[in-house]
């Protein structure tokens, strides 16, 4: 597994970069502060565009570790709509990322996060080089399990009252992918 870190990716449609503090208005008015975004998600609306800003401060602080990887989904015409990335640190040892996403409701069921996530799958089997990608979500969030599926990933299980969203204790739905099926 090669430590490449978040570099700049692009899509028919997106460009996936390293957030910058310049975002955060942006970010804040695009998702972190719509509940229906967050409702599924581990962390609560932001109250504030300075909430945005402290979380992209420590999200930027962390692009000097080649083991992170924390993209913005940006539109290529400007304007940043979500984010994408590795959740926690990648387990190096089973050479294992999870995945985690959000995108502002003006642009879901659009095919972005789709797409966003396709592009990251590619990165990290074919450049980082990995065993293997996952990604969970709430059984009752179904759409996050079709955006999974549409790009390739087979559903694995689901865990019963196994994690805490803004909704309280759900089920987790898994999903994933692992090389070889992604090589094929």
């Amino acid at each position: 597994m090669k430590k490449m870190g978040t570099k700049t990716l692009e899509t028919e449609r997106l460009i996936l970069r390293r957030f910058k503090i310049e975002d955060a208005t942006e970010m804040y008015n695009n998702w972190a502060k719509d509940e229906k975004v967050t409702h599924y998600l581990t962390w609560p609306v932001h109250q504030s565009v300075q909430v945005t800003e402290n979380i992209l401060k420590m999200w930027i602080s962390q692009y000097e570790n080649l083991n992170y990887y924390q993209w913005a989904i940006e539109l290529k015409g400007g304007e940043v709509i979500g984010s994408i990335g590795v959740t926690n640190e990648m387990d190096e040892r089973l050479q294992c990322a999870h995945i985690g996403y959000c995108i502002g409701t003006k642009w879901w069921h659009q095919g972005y996060t789709s797409e966003a996530l396709k592009e990251v799958i590619r990165f990290l089997f074919e450049e980082v080089d990995v065993v293997r990608i996952e990604s969970k979500h709430n059984r009752e969030n179904v759409h996050s399990g079709q955006v999974m599926k549409k790009c390739g990933m087979k559903y694995e299980g689901c865990l019963r009252q196994s994690d805490i969203d803004n909704q309280g204790f759900y089920d987790a739905c898994f999903y994933g992918m692992i090389k070889e099926e992604y090589i094929k």
